[in-house]
């Protein structure tokens, strides 16, 4: 897949460089990284629904979040069509690999950028 849109998102310990946005969840707010494309910008709501989602959903299931760090990346073909969207989480926390591995799941199957990207959208102009 092509790797010449990514993005990275971070908040709490994994937050990293970039610029810092405010955020519900994290007194320090979250750095993103990323160009001011419209592909990038695709790649961004993604990897930002999903740092989202893993710390609403943290709550719930007992899971303190140190930091979280999502990457998202992806192509396109000839005509700009999204050849998909990767995207990857890098977990701070002192929870079981089990449990981690239980959020990520739930946060996969919940987020709702994601979900709306996988079944497609309509958008138009008026």
């Amino acid at each position: 897949m092509d790797d010449g849109f990514a993005v990275e998102v971070g908040a709490g310990s994994l937050r990293g460089e970039g610029t810092t946005l405010p955020h519900r969840w994290t007194s320090g707010g979250v750095a993103v990284r990323a160009d001011f494309t419209g592909a990038h910008l695709l790649h961004l709501a993604a990897a930002g629904c999903v740092l989202n989602d893993l710390y609403r959903e943290a709550g719930p299931l007992g899971i303190t979040l140190d930091g979280v760090r999502v990457t998202a990346r992806g192509g396109f073909d000839e005509g700009w069509a999204s050849t998909g969207i990767v995207y990857s989480v890098e977990l701070d926390t002192a929870a079981s690999a089990q449990e981690q591995q239980a959020l990520v799941e739930r946060v996969d199957e919940v987020a709702e950028i994601p979900r709306a990207l996988r079944v497609g959208t309509r958008v138009e102009r008026r």
